[in-house]
């Protein structure tokens, strides 16, 4: 089985976070490393992708945004967050288009909340993770060489109405909210842990620990 590295990162400023994804992107590019899962939580700010742009959407006010190129719209990130960066050449069986990668990250951190006593599905509307029929998790990726970069958040504990009052992903603004306002309280290192132990059956990947 394939290995990958895993950083874990404290609080990071998003924009020195992707300087350093594009960075191990060139690598993992040019064969200058495995492929690598970062773990991080960055202070608050709103990623605007390029349809969010192309439909003038915006978040209200009193948000710092950050322009990204990542697929979807706009996508909120701060404390009580989970931000999860794959930075990986998606070239095994099972991953030939970006469905297909999609299909196998929801699938990485359902198994990982079922891990922790959590039902979590898939929904029709849109990529990502529900619990509840709320959105807890959103993915977004952009593509070079098909190595990834960007990737997915876990909402845990996120301050109250912050995510809420936000569209993100085009979304009506109440349909995102956090695990712990759904009665869940989970740890970010709890999360973290159950994500390790279920990369290698849910990405086909084992983390080098």
């Amino acid at each position: 089985m394939r290995t990958m590295d895993v950083l874990h990162l404290e609080v990071t400023p998003w924009g020195v976070t992707d300087a350093s994804m594009r960075e191990h992107q060139q690598e993992r590019i040019r064969g200058e490393r495995e492929d690598l899962i970062i773990f991080v939580e960055h202070p608050e700010v709103v990623t605007v992708g390029p349809r969010a742009r192309n439909e003038g959407q915006a978040p209200p006010p009193g948000y710092a945004t950050a322009s990204t190129d990542r697929g979807g719209g706009l996508t909120w990130h701060g404390p009580g967050q989970l931000v999860v960066y794959p930075i990986v050449h998606w070239n095994l069986d099972g991953e030939a288009n970006v469905a297909a990668v999609i299909h196998r990250l929801e699938g990485w951190v359902i198994a990982a909340l079922a891990e922790l006593g959590i039902e979590a599905h898939r929904d029709d509307r849109m990529q990502g993770v529900w619990v509840d029929g709320r959105k807890v998790c959103s993915i977004g990726l952009s593509f070079l060489r098909w190595v990834s970069r960007h990737g997915l958040t876990v909402n845990l504990d996120t301050p109250a109405g912050r995510v809420e009052a936000l569209a993100g992903c085009g979304l009506r603004p109440d349909m995102t909210t956090s695990l712990r306002a759904l009665g869940h309280d989970v740890e970010r290192a709890t999360l973290v842990d159950a994500m390790l132990r279920t990369a290698a059956q849910s990405l086909n990947r084992e983390p080098n620990l």
